[in-house]
């Protein structure tokens, strides 16, 4: 696909926002860049939505424990609710179990976590290491916001630091998991994040999902990719408050 892989493209400078105009035309131009993909996408809805069913019919009971764990364990809501950038840039509230003190977003470092963060609570260093705190986005699938398998969703507030090239990664819903995650995950650093995002958004099938997904069971039991440390790297050296903020 042209578009997505010259190099004036891939050199653009970050331009800040995109009409819903321009969002609509290249996403068009990105569906009828390869065959069946209109096809596929729609299968793809299909199996999302059939199989975050049936995982929320599974581990309910699971999530029923972690709820009254999260609840009792410290003060505040169960649920974490946060705007992040969808399909063609539109923001939708994502849904995880509250790892965190209640309003530890306007405390330390922001939305910014790391390895050994005192906002962290015992039950949510738990479910952050096993991935379990992200279970309410099975509700976030059902409601088309999201895909089992896609990029990770960002927060709105970085996208004018995306080039054009990265862009891209929001020509698909966000995943649950993702080709990042099971590459490595924070792990990684922002650019190598991205790079493999938009890797997987060029190549997406059915066959990579599926790829995707079966590599994240051990991934989840390794704890891989679970904070970035680029965070504390920056803390550590006295100098976070005047670093870019972290894709993460």
């Amino acid at each position: 696909m042209n578009m997505m892989h010259s190099s004036s493209t891939m050199m653009a400078p970050a331009s800040a926002w995109w009409s819903s105009t321009r969002w609509r035309r290249l996403h068009k131009i990105y569906l009828d860049s390869r065959p069946n993909l209109r096809l596929y996408w729609i299968v793809k809805r299909v199996i999302d939505f059939s199989l975050a069913l049936l995982a929320l019919t599974i581990v309910s009971p699971l999530m029923i424990v972690i709820a009254v764990a999260v609840r009792s364990s410290s003060h505040g809501p169960i649920f974490f609710r946060q705007k992040r950038s969808g399909l063609l840039a539109r923001t939708f509230t994502i849904y995880k179990f509250r790892t965190m003190v209640n309003g530890a977003i306007h405390q330390g470092t922001g939305a910014d976590t790391y390895k050994g963060d005192p906002r962290i609570t015992p039950i949510g260093n738990f479910l952050r290491e096993y991935h379990l705190d992200e279970l309410p986005q099975l509700f976030n699938v059902i409601k088309g916001d999201m895909s089992l398998v896609g990029p990770r969703p960002l927060l709105p507030s970085n996208l004018e630091k995306y080039s054009d090239a990265d862009k891209r990664r929001l020509f698909l819903l966000p995943g649950v998991t993702s080709w990042a995650t099971v590459n490595g995950g924070l792990d990684n650093l922002e650019i190598e994040r991205f790079q493999l995002e938009t890797w997987y958004v060029d190549r997406w099938n059915f066959w990579l999902d599926l790829n995707v997904l079966l590599r994240t069971f051990p991934t989840v039991l390794r704890r891989d990719g679970v904070y970035d440390e680029e965070v504390r790297r920056d803390l550590e050296n006295g100098h976070y408050a005047q670093s870019k903020p972290k894709l993460n």
